[in-house]
């Protein structure tokens, strides 16, 4: 089995704005609608299928959740069922906001969308 890797959110930046990677967000829905990082696919571990991620060619997965610990166990679930992931944002959204790195989030004053 290969290694997965603990990628810092600065990597995990990098990755995306070069689109070698997917990212999966692996959050509940409603998790992903209150704020998310610009980009991410929702596959919940709720009802996480790893044979149901996207394949391309070109990019790797990339999971994430909000601290780390459910893309964790995301990342063990796709092992045993063979599917290839590179690794985890360590540290999940949370590290991704110390970072100081944009989310989409709803604006309480509006309801809508917005980086920040």
């Amino acid at each position: 089995m290969a290694s997965m890797e603990n990628f810092a959110p600065a990597d995990v930046s990098r990755m995306l704005a070069e689109r070698s990677i997917l990212l999966i967000d692996v959050r509940e829905p409603e998790e992903y609608a209150a704020e998310r990082i610009h980009g991410a696919l929702l596959y919940p571990l709720s009802s996480f299928d790893p044979k149901a991620l996207p394949a391309d060619e070109g990019r790797k997965l990339v999971l994430q959740c909000g601290s780390g610990m459910r893309s964790a166990k995301a990342m063990a679930i796709a092992a045993d069922a063979g599917v290839v992931v590179a690794g985890h944002l360590a540290g999940g959204i949370k590290a991704w906001k110390a970072a100081g790195l944009p989310v989409m989030a709803v604006d309480p004053a509006t309801g809508q969308m917005r980086e920040g």
